[in-house]
């Protein structure tokens, strides 16, 4: 396995074809890294939950897949950024079943159940970024 550090992949969101773009990107990203097969799945599915969101509330926005540090371990990363609207609630965007569209209200925590880590950093009118992160699984 190649250690992948370096890698940094983005995606441009702006219509439904660009979140299936961002999912597969994280999707071989992922098996290359190592990931067993559920893991590849949850982390596209968190991928797809996140890229969604920003069709959906600021219209356009960019998705990076990378390989990074975090807390002194190697985790693939995901960073989802926009200039939308924003968040005026970011706790409340966090419980289950809250939505301020028509959606189901899985995006944020449901993809914070995927992943090992989920940090929202959102300015109402200013946009948001989402940050995510998986731990890549130690060499056998």
């Amino acid at each position: 396995m190649a250690d992948n550090v370096g890698v940094d992949l983005r995606v441009d969101i702006v219509n439904s074809d660009d979140i299936v773009a961002a999912r597969q990107a994280g999707h071989q990203l992922a098996r290359d890294l190592g990931f067993s097969l559920t893991d590849v799945t949850m982390i596209a599915t968190a991928i797809s939950e996140i890229a969604r969101n920003i069709t959906s509330y600021a219209g356009r926005g960019e998705v990076r897949v990378s390989v990074q540090d975090r807390e002194g371990r190697k985790a693939l990363v995901v960073r989802a950024e926009d200039d939308g609207p924003g968040i005026a609630n970011v706790e409340r965007a966090m419980e289950d079943g809250f939505s301020t569209g028509r959606g189901l209200g899985m995006g944020l925590p449901g993809a914070r159940r995927l992943m090992d880590r989920l940090i929202v950093e959102s300015t109402p009118g200013r946009g948001t970024n989402v940050e995510m992160w998986k731990w890549i699984p130690p060499d056998e």
